[in-house]
């Protein structure tokens, strides 16, 4: 993978995405001491930037393998996102989801026109039935963040945040399973110049973490966060990217999390979900080691069920 690739991806998705807005607050310039550029991919049609991955993804696709349609597991973002992808390019999506998911999330996923399957809130559990589908149906399965196609896709956000706002000196984003941040990563070293790219990530889900500063892929033993689109874990494909082109992950408490939720509806005057806020609380736990520099950051999406907000 390389520069034409992320750039081929562009270009190929741009019929079927927004191109979203760059905001800037100088009350949180002045709160973090830096000049702060959000990329916000909350105005996504889905909502979040994962409908760049997903439609991709779909559009690599063989006719053959259209006409046998896709299957995913999740229990958010990217249920959304492929629901969507398929339907704007006529192909079944079916998703795989806990049946402990919201049922926010549930009713978007069918008002984009994905077909839902429940399976128990285990990972193995997820994996069977989508496995079993495939089996069954003949369908083509899209790995939610660690398929190179969905890499390959999310990269294209932050390669619009540089076009608009290039000589950045870091770029913070969330990372859960890896698609966005392998992706940032990857972007950024390509058409970012000398600029760095820090993830920020849950106590309660830190496997990207330990993985990353251990050289080799690490598990996660709880996934008590409120950041609930974190909860997955790095793959083969994101793990590797990421320790060669990001620069840090840096852990953040839930009190930390909320308090950077809360700062984002307040002064951006925007929905930011828990997973976005978490790379906000990451920049200000760090904001000392960044003063007077130029930062952007992704606001990965704005999916909240505002019937569980935590503020």
């Amino acid at each position: 993978m390389d520069a034409s690739s992320l750039t081929d991806c562009h270009n190929l998705i741009k019929p079927y995405i927004l191109r979203t807005p760059v905001l800037h607050s100088p009350a949180l310039d002045s709160l973090t001491g830096t000049e702060l550029y959000f990329k916000c991919e909350n105005f996504q049609e889905m909502g979040a930037y994962k409908i760049r991955g997903a439609v991709h993804a779909l559009l690599q696709l063989t006719e053959e393998e259209r006409a046998g349609g896709v299957v995913t597991h999740s229990s958010g973002n990217f249920a959304q996102a492929l629901a969507l992808a398929g339907s704007k390019l006529g192909i079944k999506a079916t998703i795989v989801m806990p049946a402990t998911a919201s049922e926010f999330k549930k009713r978007a996923v069918r008002e984009y026109g994905g077909a839902i399957v429940e399976c128990p809130p285990t990972n193995e559990a997820r994996e069977a039935a989508a496995t079993a589908i495939q089996k069954e149906t003949g369908a083509t399965f899209i790995h939610p963040s660690n398929d190179m196609r969905v890499i390959l896709g999310q990269g294209t956000a932050c390669m619009e945040l540089l076009e608009e706002q290039p000589g950045l000196d870091a770029i913070f984003v969330p990372v859960g399973g890896g698609g966005l941040l392998a992706g940032t990563a990857m972007a950024a070293h390509y058409f970012g110049g000398d600029c760095r790219v820090i993830a920020g990530e849950p106590y309660e889900a830190d496997d990207a973490y330990r993985s990353f500063y251990s050289g080799t892929l690490q598990g996660n033993t709880t996934t008590n966060t409120i950041a609930d689109g974190l909860k997955t874990m790095l793959g083969d494909n994101s793990f590797p990217l990421i320790r060669k082109y990001a620069h840090a992950i840096v852990r953040v408490t839930e009190p930390e999390i909320i308090k950077a939720m809360r700062l984002l509806w307040e002064r951006l005057k925007i929905t930011a979900e828990p997973s976005s806020a978490v790379a906000m609380a990451a920049l200000i736990s760090k904001k000392d080691e960044f003063q007077g520099q130029r930062i952007g950051l992704i606001i990965s999406g704005g999916n909240v069920d505002l019937d569980l907000l935590p503020f």
